[in-house]
């Protein structure tokens, strides 16, 4: 892939006591600390004691100041300014992946708009042991303060491709040793009935409209949850996190 890293200029804050925590332990850049006043009790206290242990600025504001600063609406007393947020390149993580003999794993994000699933998706990806997770540049959402929030850290671990054209990034994959499984509900295999071992890239679509055409022809296999209720349809992130336990169930036998 062709594509550089680059910074996303909208995310220049992380909200929350666990994912500020995160950010500092993982040594992300932090321009200032904003916190409330009377707050600095338990994980506060360790927040603040960490930044000043960097050399961090930490500012005290009231309660209404940081409630008007705050666009997650769950802030948690906490506030980090940081550097904007990287994304990395799909070649290089592919080769740091062949450099520990490993077999490429890949949650890829068709669409998806809703900065909560993006956030859900990445922190189930952290905790399946994902290598990356990867982006369209064009109508999805990118590295927020939300989608940070929601992923109660995990953003800082797992890599987040961006790339300008999906069907390249899968032909990618597929060079590198992976299978394309897209989750679609007219899937010709339930998702246990198909072979996730080894290298393998999970499609998403997005909320609604779900895996686009061009995409979902470029999958070697199309996949169905199946659903008992009256329900026709899952959650974006639901139904990734159902795939990404497949592929740990099955390679864990």
């Amino acid at each position: 892939m062709k594509d550089q890293k680059e910074k996303n200029v909208n995310q220049d804050t992380i909200e929350g006591r666990n994912p500020v925590m995160e950010a500092l332990k993982s040594e992300r850049p932090i321009n200032k600390l904003i916190v409330t006043k009377g707050k600095t009790e338990g994980p506060l206290n360790r927040i603040i004691a960490e930044a000043k242990k960097r050399q961090i600025p930490v500012q005290f504001v009231d309660r209404k100041k940081i409630d008007v600063m705050s666009t997650s609406d769950n802030h948690q007393g906490v506030i980090a300014y940081v550097a904007a947020y990287e994304y990395a390149d799909l070649d290089q993580v592919l080769a740091s992946v062949a450099a520990k003999g490993e077999k490429p794993y890949f949650i890829i994000c068709d669409g998806i708009s809703d900065p909560h699933n993006l956030g859900s998706i990445l922190r189930t990806a952290d905790a399946t042991g994902a290598h990356g997770v990867i982006i369209p540049k064009r109508r999805a959402v990118g590295l927020t303060s939300i989608v940070a929030k929601t992923s109660a850290g995990a953003i800082e671990y797992v890599p987040v491709c961006r790339v300008s054209n999906l069907v390249r990034a899968i032909e990618t994959l597929k060079e590198n040793g992976a299978w394309i499984v897209g989750a679609d509900m007219d899937g010709d295999r339930l998702h246990f009935e198909a072979d996730m071992k080894g290298g393998i890239g999970i499609v998403v679509g997005a909320e609604g409209e779900g895996i686009s055409r061009l995409v979902k022809e470029h999958c070697d296999f199309l996949v169905q949850i199946p659903m008992k209720g009256g329900v026709s349809s899952l959650n974006a992130s639901v139904a990734a996190s159902i795939l990404m336990y497949e592929v740990v169930r099955q390679n864990h036998q």
